[in-house]
């Protein structure tokens, strides 16, 4: 369930938000110091010219500022006090996550549900019921009805979340299709706006204005039909061929002169990264949430992981699945690495040997 808060920000109440900072231990002169920046603050509305009286502003964190969004999320900090479900929480998002294999399951989402109702009307921080909506994953889904107060929550067939688009049968097609749109509308700009097409200026445009669209958040929603990879590679290839030099070469030819690599490359690059800084201990993740070691194995390295067997190709190819026999097949200096530079080097000569 994806719930969203009817403005946010500007719905913070000023006095409760300071007692629960007294709460939290914060008094004295810097509770005195945040009640001073938060009251005694007016607005009014401007509009051709003519111009409404000051009213005082009772209520909401100040926007653009660097306190306002850490006093939001301290005043939410409790919404999940008695909920059994999984709640995840960003800025004025709110994600609440349940199995519902049986009626008690449903049961028991509902419940979470309205303590979550209930707190947003004892803190007057309702929910804009419109936006909310429900994503019902999975073949055996019972596609319960959920609501909020007397109004059903609306059912989505995919939601964007955190910028990622989330279909509810996990496939990534609508998602590859949103990135490549926008790539290749960026990629119409600096087509128009640069006459000047060299290596030196469309390469580090293509990275830093392009690339980074195509690999965000790449590792939790990497594409592994064959439609959606080729897709997604046409983009760069795309770019390649803006360099008029280049125009009558082969594909892995324009990349080795600029100096790049496939985009499923770079994909299974950062796969690997990941598993490293999981594994290693350079994320506040438990490793045993992805990964099992492989036990009893004695040939290849040490740090071997266990792959299970799934029927569906959604769990088959997901980050915890699909990278695992390129992990087992690293060498053993290459997962002892120390750091993850150096760890990055010896991805890079497995990438380059098994020719990617």
């Amino acid at each position: 369930m994806y719930l969203d808060f009817q403005k946010a920000f500007d719905k913070v109440p000023h006095q409760r938000l300071l007692s629960k900072l007294e709460a939290l231990g914060i008094t004295g002169k810097v509770s005195g110091w945040i009640a001073s920046w938060l009251k005694g603050r007016q607005q009014r509305v401007v509009l051709n010219g003519h111009k409404s009286s000051w009213i005082q502003v009772l209520s909401g964190v100040p926007q653009g500022s660097v306190l306002g969004p850490l006093l939001f999320i301290i005043f939410v900090n409790d919404l999940d006090d008695g909920v059994i479900s999984k709640l995840l929480k960003f800025a004025d998002d709110v994600k609440l996550i349940g199995q519902v294999a049986s009626e008690r399951d449903v049961d028991s989402l509902r419940a979470d549900l309205q303590l979550l109702v209930e707190w947003s009307a004892d803190w007057q921080m309702l929910f804009n019921v419109e936006k909310c909506k429900v994503l019902h994953v999975g073949y055996n889904n019972m596609c319960a009805s959920y609501f909020i107060g007397n109004t059903e929550i609306q059912s989505t067939d995919e939601e964007r979340d955190l910028g990622v688009i989330v279909h509810k049968s996990l496939k990534v097609s609508s998602q590859c299709n949103k990135v490549v749109k926008e790539a290749y509308s960026i990629l119409g700009v600096i087509n128009r706006c640069f006459l000047n097409k060299t290596k030196d200026i469309l390469v580090p445009l293509y990275k830093s204005l392009v690339r980074s669209r195509l690999e965000y958040c790449v590792q939790a929603w990497r594409p592994y039909l064959v439609k959606d990879i080729e897709l997604m590679e046409r983009v760069q290839k795309r770019m390649t061929r803006m360099l008029p030099d280049l125009k009558n070469m082969s594909y892995p030819e324009r990349l080795k002169i600029l100096g790049l690599t496939t985009l499923e490359s770079r994909r299974l690059r950062g796969d690997l990264i990941e598993v490293f800084k999981i594994v290693k201990g350079f994320h506040n993740i438990d490793r045993n949430i992805f990964f099992h070691r492989d036990i009893g194995v004695c040939r290849g390295h040490s740090e071997k992981l266990h792959k299970h067997t799934f029927n569906l190709d959604v769990r088959k190819f997901s980050f915890s699945q699909r990278v695992i026999n390129h992990w087992n097949a690293l060498t053993q200096h290459a997962v002892d690495c120390n750091t993850v530079n150096s760890f990055k080097r010896c991805v890079d000569h497995y990438i380059r040997d098994k020719g990617y």
